[in-house]
């Protein structure tokens, strides 16, 4: 199936002559959700702005539903909804009017019943009426999601869609977003927040300082960069581990109660069966042991480290 956007050889270099992205690839899947992970400044707003045409890039070419954002802009962004990070929008304006109006922008024809669903969707349907600053911030944010789809697009942009919402309200949008996704609307998202790319995504792409280091489906990801540790409460402490023990996979614990292993939890042999025994032979007994794996955090952090 062809990808609903693909990005070829994208590059940006401002006047400056920073470079905020090199030679970036990606193909994102019709209906998936995709999130886009990197720290501050590695260029996922610029790649964002780019494919939604708010700026130019320096060479390269992006489709959105098969339409160069170039030549032929107005198709490619009619396609297009974008939720910006920051929250703009007429505060003087009801929901009704302001999401009534975005979508007049992009030349539809008013469709009431449309925007109603809309709303509803979304839980603003008894704030219709309501004006924007009159809102909670979370309300806000739910509006922005609004105006990005009142003109019915097939893509939708969330940048950092959460950022000042607190956990409930997060986790509602969440399901919101799943929502849309099962409506048959692809989401690209960019997040500070890791544990809602593992929450949400289909797949993962990690930007840092303006190369795409890696695209991978989020389970693969897990699976092949994870790692799982196990961790011994031992029942009496170690001053330090045995010369015979020294394995750059086992360590001890500051304060000599715990020996924790790290291992390749997809690898054939992971060693354990061999530590136990080891363990054994020196008489180092525990009482009690629990595994644990690697988090998306963990990974992402390990990622952009290597590559600094």
């Amino acid at each position: 199936m062809e990808p609903i956007i693909s990005v070829s050889q994208l590059t940006k270099t401002y006047k400056t002559g920073f470079q905020a992205l090199k030679a970036v690839d990606l193909d994102i899947r019709r209906g998936e959700i995709f999130a886009l992970l990197g720290p501050n400044g590695a260029g996922k707003t610029t790649l964002i702005s780019i494919i939604c045409g708010i700026v130019n890039p320096s060479s390269g070419v992006v489709r959105a539903d098969g339409h160069d954002i170039i030549r032929d802009f107005r198709a490619a962004r009619s396609k297009i909804g974008l939720v910006p990070q920051e929250l703009s929008t007429d505060m003087f304006e009801t929901v009704w009017d302001t999401v009534s109006f975005s979508r007049g922008l992009f030349g539809k024809a008013p469709n009431p019943t449309y925007i109603e669903k809309v709303l509803r969707d979304l839980s603003l349907w008894d704030k219709k009426d309501t004006k924007i600053r009159a809102l909670s911030g979370g309300m806000k944010r739910r509006v922005m999601i609004a105006k990005a789809l009142s003109h019915e697009p097939q893509i939708l942009f969330l940048d950092e869609p959460t950022a000042g919402v607190d956990v409930e309200l997060r986790r509602a949008m969440w399901e919101g977003v799943r929502s849309l996704r099962e409506n048959g609307v692809t989401i690209i998202l960019t997040t500070h927040y890791i544990e809602e790319a593992e929450e949400m995504a289909d797949r993962i792409g990690v930007i840092n300082k303006g190369e795409l280091i890696l695209v991978e489906e989020k389970a693969a990801l897990m699976a092949k960069l994870g790692e799982k540790k196990l961790t011994l409460h031992l029942k009496r402490p170690l001053t330090a581990l045995p010369s015979a023990l020294a394995n750059p996979q086992l360590t001890l614990s500051a304060d000599g109660n715990d020996l924790v292993y790290t291992f390749d939890a997809q690898s054939d042999r992971t060693g354990i069966d061999v530590l136990l025994r080891r363990l054994a032979e020196h008489d180092i007994d525990f009482k009690d042991l629990q595994t644990s794996e690697s988090s998306l955090e963990e990974i992402f952090v390990n990622l952009v480290r290597s590559r600094s």
